[in-house]
C-alpha cells in the first residue's frame, strides 16, 4: 500500500500566529515552511506515563517513526480546539472533551516544525487507533521516551522537545 495524503488548505501565519494567507499542504511541504498551525496531544496514564504510538511504515513523512498520541495540521479556518477535537476522533476514536490545554509553541523561537498547540488527555484506557496511521503503541515514562530517541530509535522531529519542555 502506498500511502497518500488527502492535500488541504492550510493557514499561513505570521510570527505572532495572525492568518495573513494560505497554502496547500502539498506546497507548504515542498517549500518547506513552517509558518502554518498543527495540533499535538498526550494521553498521560495516572502512573505519569505517556501513550506513544509507532506510525505505519507507509507514511510518506516519518514513516515507522515514534509519534505524539494525536497529532495534525489545523485546516483553513479551523480553530485549533476545533482541530484538535477532529484529529483525537480520527486517530484515536477520542471523542470526549475533557483535555486540558498545554500551551504553544513558535518555530520563531522554538525548535519546532510550525505552530503547536499541546493538549493532553488523561486516561488510563489504550485508545483504539486508526491502524492507517499507527501499527503499535507503549506506555512509556518520559525519561524512557528520551532514553529512546537518544538510542537513536525513529521519531517525529518534535517529539524529544515537547516531551522535555511539557513533561520535565
Amino acid at each position: 500500500m502506498v500511502y497518500q495524503f488527502q492535500d488541504e488548505w492550510l493557514d499561513l501565519v505570521d510570527e505572532n500566529d495572525q492568518v495573513y494567507s494560505r497554502e496547500l499542504r502539498s506546497e507548504i511541504i515542498k517549500k518547506g515552511l513552517k509558518n502554518f498551525r498543527a495540533v499535538v496531544g498526550f494521553i498521560k496514564n495516572s502512573k505519569g506515563q505517556l501513550w506513544i504510538p509507532r506510525r505505519v511504515k507507509e507514511k510518506i513523512i516519518f514513516p515507522s517513526a515514534l509519534d505524539m498520541s494525536v497529532a495534525g495540521h489545523v485546516s483553513s479556518g479551523e480553530t485549533y480546539d476545533e482541530a484538535f477535537r477532529r484529529e483525537a476522533m480520527e486517530e484515536i476514536n477520542y471523542r470526549e472533551t475533557n483535555y486540558r490545554f498545554l500551551g504553544k509553541t513558535s518555530p520563531y523561537k522554538d525548535p519546532v516544525a510550525c505552530f503547536e498547540a499541546l493538549y493532553e488527555i488523561l486516561s488510563d484506557e489504550e485508545p483504539r487507533y486508526n491502524s492507517d496511521d499507527f501499527c503499535e503503541s507503549f506506555w512509556l515514562y518520559p525519561v524512557e521516551i528520551l532514553e529512546r530517541l537518544k538510542k537513536g530509535e525513529a521519531a517525529k522531529s518534535d517529539l524529544s522537545f515537547l516531551v522535555k519542555t511539557f513533561y520535565f
